[in-house]
């Protein structure tokens, strides 16, 4: 009687199979936060729309647990609320919101510029084409392209700073901040935003902190007093 042979296969081949189920599942995760993030963003899911994780797991064709992780990463980033027992839902932000961001926003980019300068580590390559990429941007351009470049700039100077805990705090505010100005419809406008983001580089080039901390500081100030006015007196 021939006995049959079991075959043993060493215990990396399970670990990478394992690995490689994981990988596949976050980068379908990743992929549906990205798909609903950008709807939020571009103002398809207006304020006070639910995002029930069933209705998205069949909309998709994903599992409900896929759904799930989705759309806890966008309630990470505040761009979903979600109540106990209930789904999550599109937020519709105000002025105590834009206070609030820009409570923290206002210090942490002041002193983003002046850490570039302290230490000679101005992203002037990056900065510049941010500048240029919002330049270029003719009437027709959809305004949350318009927002994403305005914010690029600002991200551009963050990332340069070189701390994964800094960059990781901004983008936890960046997605409200483009949140706010999708639901206002409204940023400084673009040559208003293209110099004051020029003369801020202008300054931190020119190895001048107090002048770029100056010009940053009136810059988001503005923009802040702007998003006030626009949101009133509601505090949701």
């Amino acid at each position: 009687m021939v006995r049959a042979r079991m075959v043993e296969f060493p215990s990396e081949v399970f670990m990478a199979q394992d690995a490689a189920i994981r990988l596949s599942t976050v980068s379908v995760v990743e992929a549906l936060a990205a798909s609903l993030r950008e709807r939020v963003l571009d103002g398809q899911l207006i304020p006070g729309t639910t995002l029930a994780e069933t209705e998205i797991a069949t909309e998709y064709g994903v599992s409900r647990p896929t759904a799930r992780s989705a759309v806890t990463a966008l309630v990470h980033e505040g761009l979903l609320r979600r109540d106990a027992n209930k789904p999550a839902y599109v937020p519709q932000l105000t002025r105590v919101d834009v206070d609030d961001l820009f409570l923290v926003r206002t210090p942490l980019e002041t002193q983003v510029v002046r850490v570039l300068v302290e230490r000679g580590t101005v992203p002037v390559a990056a900065a510049e084409r941010a500048i240029a990429d919002l330049d270029r941007m003719g009437p027709d351009t959809p305004h949350s392209t318009f927002v994403e470049s305005d914010l690029g700039f600002h991200q551009s100077l963050v990332d340069a700073v070189g701390s994964p805990r800094l960059s990781r705090l901004y983008w936890g505010i960046k997605g409200e901040m483009h949140l706010c100005m999708v639901q206002t419809r409204h940023t400084l406008g673009r040559e208003r935003i293209v110099a004051e983001h020029g003369g801020i580089l202008e300054a931190l080039r020119a190895g001048d902190a107090e002048e770029a901390i100056r010009r940053m500081r009136a810059h988001l100030d503005g923009a802040c007093s702007s998003l006030q006015q626009l949101f009133g007196d509601t505090e949701g």
